[in-house]
This record gives C-alpha cells, structure tokens and sequence, in this order.
C-alpha cells in the first residue's frame, strides 16, 4: 500500500478508485489543496471578560464570570484558580468561589469593545479580518518586510492590541489561518512555525480542536485521537466517507489550510458627537446644544440609505469621580425611525432621569450613535399613506415628548411563572425589559390559551366541596373533595360544573422569597371558566377565561 493510501489502524474506510470520485463530485468543489498563505493571528485571551472588566470599570484582577441561559459562559484567571470554569451552573460557581461576581454576557458589548483594536491594527497592517470579538487574521508577508520580520512584526502588533487594552494579546505566525490561530494560543508572546512546518506543528494536538463536534465524536471512536492521525488518512478516502465537510477539516489537520484572508470593509462612522466648553449645567441648553448634531445624524443615516430604530446616548459631565459615575450611557429604541427631534427628545429624557448629570454636574460632552439600523425602503410609507397607523404613532410621540418618555405605557407580555408577573407595561417605543426575560422556559407557567382577564388584586374566594366543607389539598397533592361550588366574599354562590387541577407552583424554595401554591381550572354553571389559585393564605380567583 502506497503512503498516500495508508489508513489508521481503527478506521476501515471503501476503498474507492480515483475515478469514481471525481465523478462524485461537483463541479468547483475539489479538495483544498492550494498554497496556505502566510498568516498573522492576533489573539486576546479572555476578551468577553476584558471588555466586561472595561465596561464595568472593575480591577483587571477581579473574580468575574459571565454568564447564559444560567450557565458560565467566560470567567477571569481569578475565578478559575478558585475552581470557576466554563458550563458550570451560576450556583455550582458561587459555591465555589463566594465572592465571585457575575454578569450576564453581551456579545454586542465584545464587539463595541474590540472596535478600538481592530481600529489600530488596521492603522499598523491593511487588510485585517475578523475572526470573531478578540481574534482577527492578517497576511503578515507586507508586516514582515516593513518592520524587519515576521517576529519583529509579530510583537509590534502584540504591543500595539496591549496598548488598546487587550492585556496579553498572543500572535501567532503559520501557514494558514487554522495553524497561526493554534499557535497564539500556545505562546505567551509570539510563535512563529516555519513554512511548511504546519503539518508536523499539528500533528500531535488534540482531534477536538476541529469544529464539528460530530466527525469529532466518530474520529474518536475509530481510534482517531490527534490532528496526525487524521492526516494520515487519504484524502479520497476522507472525501467519499465524510464529504466536503470532512475533507475541509482533513486539509486544516495536514496544514493544508487554504482558506484566503478576507479584510472587512470598515463601517462607515455614524457617530455625532458634541462638547460643551465651558460644561451646561441645564437640561433646555443641552437639549439645544445637540439640535445641529442631531439633524447631521439623521442626515448622515439617509445619506447611506439607512433608518435607525435604536440610537446609543452617552452623556459626560465635568464631576471628576473616579468611580464612573460621571457618565450616564442608555440605549433608547423607536417604534418606528428616528427623526431629529426624536433623538433630541431621548438626550432630555436621558438628561432628567440621569440624577447628577444635567443636574449638580455641568455636561462636557454628549454622543449619539446608531445602536440598530434598518433599509430605508423598509421604513417608506406606501403610495397613499399608512393611514390611522401614521396618526396613532405621531399623536403617541407627540404626547410623549410633550409629558416625558414614561407617560405613554404600553402593555407587554414578560417571563415569569404567574400571571401577575408575566404583566409589563413598557414605554412607547422600548422593548420589555427586567430580571424575567420572556425567552426563558420558566416551567410551571400557565400554558396557552392564556385567561383575558387577569385580577389585580386578586379576589379572595371560598371553594366547597358538595357538603359545604372548604376544599383543600395536602402535600402529595391530593384533593380532600372535589370543588362543588365557589362564591367571592359577599357575593352569589356559583356551582362548578368541571374542573381540572390541582397543578403544583413551587418558587425559589431555597430563599425566603419562596411561594407555593396549586392551581385549579374551573367551570361555573353559566359557562364561564376561572383560574383559581390555593396557596397558604387561602383560595383566590386570580383570572377569568373570557
């Protein structure tokens, strides 16, 4: 057997003629194989708890992880010494580090704060792409000549990324962007691996560094356990068994990585930003002051044919605190677009809810940027208006801006297991928002159909079974007698003719907030159904099925 058909001992893989693989395949699909260009990547260890650790002005060697969906997403070199690491559960990582600070991750907030250095790499190199927030690619061969070598290069752009905050940036140098991203992440500087050193640089790392969890899974299976392993297998061979999938990551594992470098297109700069020399102390004169550069935003937007429906507001004063609190940051959305007034409408709401900005502190400087853009040809009104709709939301926004942002409310549905705290009333034009994200499971909330009516307060009730005892139900969820008839206080007695229930609601049992309670679904005689509630304090009608 020749060594280009050499198989891993654990794989046994059909052998198939080159001929009739070539038939299998499509047209402009063949099998990597061009010449990897030489790489720089630039790679900044832990940057979603970077850019926490910026946003939140914290210590750079504060215990802070960050977390989704309940689980630790990133945490610092702090925590993980005290046993934090990622997948853990918020609970299972208090418990291991007590003092452990925990914030939710912003994948919008790792963006905004890699901005600035990719802004400077692309000042030093043409040409930079980014990988994701905390790692970007660049042909090093122009970087190499210019600054007298690739490891001269190398640290240069290290340096510059640390001087942007990126705090121990890495760079590494290979054939391909997959070879250079292994080797930043396994140098505490710069690594450089020769040209055509990629194979032999690869060969004894982990399978898991590919990214398809399932080949991944196989690989291991058959025996396949390192990067050279799985080089070691033909290419034909890997192509007819795992397709073009499969032989992507072949060629990645033999450091044949041929994909190109592709630079972004740098955004075009939206931002407006104004100061105020000497600083005003007054909410009518900061509200005037921005009128110019709200309309050359506004201007700008329709310039590239662009709407925004939510704009970024950050305001500076002259208080000269260290702790940050000289700056007040908000993110205001529309239901709509943003027109200058609107936007000169948000910056005074921002200005009288901020405390000391605009109030005991003279503002400095005021930014607007756009948070979220939209085509304008999705915004345009048809050819004969958009009727009552149109007349609704200038009379809401003419309200608003006349009584102040939270005098329009709007009702919203949010998460949360009852009825009263799925409840939200929201101002005109924002998201709802809180501690009860809607997205979350939330078990043991009511399913759909939801009550119309919902009771605020809820209504005190008395449920009796058919002799006229009270209803009740023990710790296993057994009802003592089925519901007979129901009546409120004071009130006309009514007969159930069907019910459903009890269904058990138990919350935050390990805290003193803890709540139980067993929920019922019932049927009056005149048709009419009812949600009703038994929790320590008594029987309560909480909604009406209408």
């Amino acid at each position: 057997m020749s060594p280009r058909t050499r198989r891993a001992p654990a794989l046994q893989l059909e052998r198939t003629s080159s001929t009739s693989v070539s038939a299998d395949r499509k047209p402009g699909a063949e099998l990597p194989g061009a010449e990897p260009p030489r790489v720089a990547v630039l790679w900044c260890p832990d940057w979603p708890v970077t850019a926490a650790l910026q946003h939140e002005k914290l210590p750079p060697d504060s215990a802070i992880a960050l977390v989704t969906k309940n689980l630790v997403f990133a945490c610092s070199a702090t925590a993980r010494a005290q046993g934090v690491q990622r997948g853990l559960r918020v609970r299972e990582a208090q418990a291991r580090h007590p003092e452990l600070i925990v914030l939710d991750h912003d994948p919008a907030l790792d963006s905004r704060a890699f901005e600035p250095v990719i802004a400077a790499m692309e000042a030093l190199v043409p040409g930079v792409q980014v990988l994701r927030p905390g790692l970007c690619a660049v042909r090093i061969r122009g970087a190499a000549r210019y600054y007298g070598g690739e490891k001269a290069a190398g640290l240069f752009l290290a340096g510059r990324a640390d001087e942007e905050g990126a705090g121990g940036a890495r760079v590494g140098i290979a054939d391909g962007i997959f070879t250079a991203d292994q080797a930043a992440r396994r140098t505490d500087s710069v690594r450089i691996v020769a040209p055509g050193a990629a194979a032999g640089f690869l060969e004894p790392l982990g399978i898991g560094l590919l990214d398809d969890p399932q080949l991944v899974t196989l690989l291991r299976r058959l025996g396949i356990r390192t990067l050279g392993d799985f080089a070691q297998l033909g290419a034909d061979d890997v192509f007819t068994r795992f397709g073009h999938g499969g032989a992507r990551l072949h060629a990645l594992a033999s450091g044949r990585d041929s994909w190109p470098i592709t630079p972004r297109t740098p955004p075009r700069d939206l931002d407006v930003v104004v100061d105020f020399e000497p600083a005003l102390d007054r909410v009518d004169q900061v509200a005037f002051g921005v009128r110019a550069v709200a309309e050359q935003f506004v201007d700008s937007l329709t310039a590239a044919k662009l709407v925004c429906t939510a704009i970024r507001v950050e305001l500076r004063s002259d208080s000269g605190r260290q702790d940050g609190t000289d700056e007040s940051e908000r993110v205001w959305l529309h239901p709509r677009s943003f027109t200058p007034a609107d936007v000169v409408d948000r910056v005074r709401w921002q200005l009288q809810g901020a405390g000391d900005v605009g109030l005991r502190s003279g503002v400095t400087r005021v930014r607007i940027s756009p948070e979220a853009v939209d085509a304008i040809g999705n915004h345009e009104s048809g050819l004969w208006g958009a009727g009552p709709d149109e007349r609704i939301h200038h009379g809401l926004s003419r309200v608003q801006s006349m009584l102040g942002h939270g005098a329009v409310l709007m009702p919203a549905v949010g998460g949360g297991r009852t009825l009263s705290d799925r409840q939200q009333l929201v101002a005109w034009g924002d998201r709802p928002v809180g501690a009860r994200p809607v997205e979350q499971p939330w078990p043991g909330r009511l399913p759909n159909p939801l009550p119309g009516t919902v009771f605020l307060p809820r209504h005190p009730v008395h449920v009796f079974s058919a002799d006229s005892a009270t209803v009740a139900v023990d710790e296993r969820g057994a009802v003592s007698a089925p519901p007979a008839r129901f009546s409120a206080t004071g009130s006309e007695v009514r007969g159930i003719i069907a019910w459903a229930g009890p269904w058990p609601l138990d919350e935050r049992w390990w805290s003193e907030g803890a709540r139980s309670a067993w929920r019922f679904q019932a049927v009056d005689e005149t048709g009419c159904a009812w949600l009703l509630v038994l929790d320590s304090s008594g029987w309560w009608a909480e909604a009406r099925y209408d």
